[in-house]
C-alpha cells in the first residue's frame, strides 16, 4: 500500500570530506517542491549542489543540480520508489570536500543519504477514497444514515428534494460491500447516481 510522511526526516553523512545533509518530507506538488529547494540554496550559499527528487504522480521529478546526468536525482527517485512512497520529496544538499567520488560513489552516496533519513521517517498509509452518489425516498432516510455511519463512510453532502441525495466516502476496497447492502437492505429504492448524470437510472461506480 502506499504510503506518505507524517513529518519532515533528515540525515547527514560525511563521506570522503564531502558532507551530504538529507531531508525527506511530504510534498504535494512540484511548485512548492521548487520552493523549498529555492529555500535551501538560500541557506546553503557555499554548497556546491541541492539535488532533490519528488515523487508525486504526474509531478515527479529527479535533478542531479550540476551533478553527472543519473548520478543524484534519478537514484533518490529509486529509493523513494523503492519503499512505494507518494507525495514525497527528498533534498540532499552536498558540500564538496576536495575528492572526488565517481560516479558510483556519488550514487550510493545519494542513495545513502536519502535511505537515512528515510529510517527515522514516520510513514502515514494513503488511503484511497471512493465518492458515491445516491437517492432515497424519504421514508428512508434514517436507515440510510445508519447504514453509513455503521460503514464508517464519510458523509459529504445531503440534499432534500422530491427524494434524499446522499454523497458520502470511504475507502475504496470498502465501496463493493457497501454498495451491496444498500441496495439489498434498501429492496431496489436505492437509486445510485454518477457525477456525469445524475438520471435516476445510472449504475454505482
Amino acid at each position: 500500500m502506499p504510503s506518505t510522511l507524517a513529518a519532515p526526516a533528515h540525515s547527514e553523512l560525511l563521506i570522503k570530506k564531502s558532507r551530504f545533509i538529507a531531508c525527506v518530507q511530504p510534498m504535494t506538488d512540484r511548485a512548492a517542491a521548487q520552493q523549498v529547494v529555492a529555500d535551501l540554496k538560500a541557506q546553503h550559499p557555499a554548497a556546491a549542489h541541492v539535488c532533490w527528487a519528488l515523487l508525486a504522480g504526474g509531478q515527479s521529478a529527479a535533478v542531479d543540480d550540476g551533478e553527472p546526468s543519473g548520478t543524484a536525482g534519478r537514484p533518490m527517485l529509486d529509493v523513494l520508489r523503492h519503499q512505494d512512497l507518494e507525495g514525497v520529496l527528498a533534498t540532499v544538499v552536498r558540500y564538496f570536500g576536495g575528492v572526488k567520488l565517481g560516479a558510483g560513489g556519488l550514487v550510493r552516496a545519494y542513495t545513502d543519504s536519502v535511505a537515512q533519513a528515510l529510517l527515522t521517517a514516520s510513514k502515514v498509509a494513503i488511503i484511497k477514497m471512493h465518492t458515491l452518489h445516491c437517492a432515497v425516498p424519504y421514508a428512508l432516510e434514517s436507515w440510510l444514515r445508519r447504514e453509513l455511519a455503521g460503514a464508517h463512510a464519510q458523509l459529504l453532502e445531503v440534499r432534500h428534494g422530491d427524494a434524499v441525495d446522499f454523497a458520502f466516502s470511504l475507502p475504496d476496497d470498502a465501496a463493493p460491500a457497501l454498495i451491496t447492502t444498500l441496495n439489498e437492505g434498501g429492496s431496489g429504492r436505492v437509486i445510485w447516481r454518477d457525477d456525469d448524470d445524475d438520471d435516476a437510472g445510472a449504475t454505482p461506480p
